[in-house]
């Protein structure tokens, strides 16, 4: 049982291994809070990907442990305190300020997919199953997937998979604007690890910039932020020598 995180050039993976579904527990939770504050603390990580070890990116939840809690007379307390940290660490990667990936390369479900969701890209098999369906179990997704699949790809989607708890492949998570890209799944981690290379290369003060402004656009203020993220763009010496070098190739 572990959370891995090596570094592959400028590109930081994480991955996670706990036997068979690579479920959390609050160990596991733990584990993968460690390793993305770590990545973000790295100035040698421009980008991250996550992906699961074997034949599944993650399972969510422990159903196991959440059984053990059914005699527990503070199974509530211990529900929102699992729910909360989950909802931390996953806010932690929405927060990244550089480009973060998911690779799904098999299953990624339940708090699986709520883990992708808070990435800001997701590479996907096209046979991989992904969803959330916790309403089946009397749950729900409490790790932020209510709320991130419904802003991501709207309510007739999350509708869909949340309320119907239904289970899709890759195709139509890219059909639904769940998936970025969809490949052969044997090639999910390669293809992953080349995107994240790419994107690894951006100017990381432009991304977090443009990420931030993306964000403010659930707000009001949307169109002043993006006034002001590009006012202060236009100061930085990185800004600056990329406008010149692309004047000066266009001579």
């Amino acid at each position: 049982m572990s959370v891995t995180l090596e570094r592959h050039d400028a590109v930081g993976v994480i991955t996670l291994e706990r036997p068979p579904a690579n479920a959390f527990d609050e160990q596991q939770t733990q584990r993968l809070a460690e390793a993305v504050a770590r990545s973000g603390a790295d100035p040698d990580i421009h980008a991250l990907l996550i992906r699961g070890a074997g034949r599944r990116f993650c399972g969510g939840a422990d159903i196991t442990m959440l059984d053990s809690w059914r005699e527990a007379p503070d199974r509530r307390e211990r529900m929102a305190r699992f729910a909360e940290g989950l909802q931390t660490v996953f806010a932690a990667i929405a927060d990244l300020p550089k480009p973060s990936i998911a690779a799904i390369g098999g299953a990624a479900t339940g708090g699986g997919l709520e883990l992708a969701l808070a990435c800001d890209f997701r590479i996907v098999g096209a046979r991989a199953k992904v969803g959330l369906p916790e309403i089946a179990l009397g749950l729900l997704p409490g790790a932020g997937g209510t709320q991130r699949l419904t802003r991501l790809a709207g309510p007739a989607t999350a509708t869909r998979l949340i309320l119907g708890a239904e289970l899709i492949d890759g195709l139509e998570a890219q059909r639904l604007g769940v998936a970025h890209w969809v490949v052969d799944d044997a090639d999910v981690d390669v293809e992953g690890l080349r995107h994240a290379h790419r994107l690894s290369e951006l100017p990381p003060d432009a991304y977090a910039a443009a990420k931030r402004c993306i964000i403010s656009a659930d707000g009001p203020d949307g169109y002043a932020v993006e006034v002001d993220e590009i006012s202060q763009l236009i100061d930085t010496d990185e800004t600056l020598r990329l406008l010149g070098r692309f004047v000066a190739r266009a001579r």
